[in-house]
């Protein structure tokens, strides 16, 4: 978890709030961008709930409607359409999300949708916070934010689930390859490796909506360097991408 702490001062804002910021901000008139809305105070309790910071110096202001009021006025003075004054106070991070998502508002609403509906659920909620980064993980940004990234990993941790691709791959091949490198863990290390892979869930995290139901469909089994091939790539490779990058370095 990210832990970020100086003196009084709360964690900066991390990409997953401003994302789900943004997405009220394209729904809100100027005049309705203040810490009294209704719709302003909902957005609080929800970056509140986000499974993300677990230290919070000062916790009586973190993320409160008048914090998240003056981070939507950030985006009055990034946005090229309003001809007022805004607060210009904006972080680069603010920005970069906003000129990425300008022109994608649909995919914009439907990230901040599932994100929302994922700590709306209090169980996953605490599951993810269950789930750490690898430290190259923390150094990584996901396009879709943090939370959706652990929403990717718990989907792949699935015990029972992982068990059934295994068995329907065993029974459909015969062994465990890995479907990227065709590493085999069984015959490199014997029986210490009989019937070890980690499985990838091959659905974008752009592509998610709500809470879904992993399908056997959506997973690969791979080999553990595949795999964090995969998750260093996530935004533009899958299995049989990475397996053509493996093909031409042969």
């Amino acid at each position: 978890m990210n832990q970020t702490t100086s003196g009084k001062r709360n964690p900066k804002w991390h990409r997953d709030e401003i994302i789900l910021a943004l997405d009220l901000y394209f729904r809100l008139e100027p005049g309705q961008i203040h810490g009294r809305n209704p719709a302003v105070i909902e957005l609080s309790e929800v970056i509140n709930r986000l499974p993300i910071f677990d230290i919070r110096p000062d916790a009586e202001k973190f993320r409160n409607p008048n914090g998240v009021g003056l981070k939507l006025s950030n985006f009055l003075a990034i946005d090229p359409n309003y001809h007022g004054k805004g607060m210009e106070s904006f972080s680069k991070l603010d920005q970069a999300v906003f000129y990425e998502f300008n022109h994608k508002r649909e995919e914009l609403a439907r990230i901040a949708d599932t994100i929302r509906q994922t700590v709306a659920n209090p169980q996953l909620r605490m599951k993810l916070y269950e789930i750490q980064e690898e430290p190259e993980e923390e150094l990584l940004e996901f396009r879709e934010g943090r939370v959706l990234y652990k929403l990717h990993k718990y989907k792949e941790r699935d015990s029972k689930l992982v068990l059934l691709k295994k068995t329907q791959h065993l029974k459909k091949y015969g062994a465990l390859d890995c479907e990227s490198c065709e590493f085999n863990f069984q015959v490199k290390y014997g029986d210490l490796g009989k019937g070890y892979i980690e499985c990838h869930h091959q659905v974008p995290l752009n592509q998610y909506e709500g809470i879904q139901q992993t399908r056997l469909e959506d997973l690969a089994l791979v080999c553990s360097n595949c795999h964090r091939m995969l998750h260093r790539g996530m935004d533009m490779m899958g299995v049989s991408k990475l397996r053509e990058i493996i093909n031409q370095h042969l």
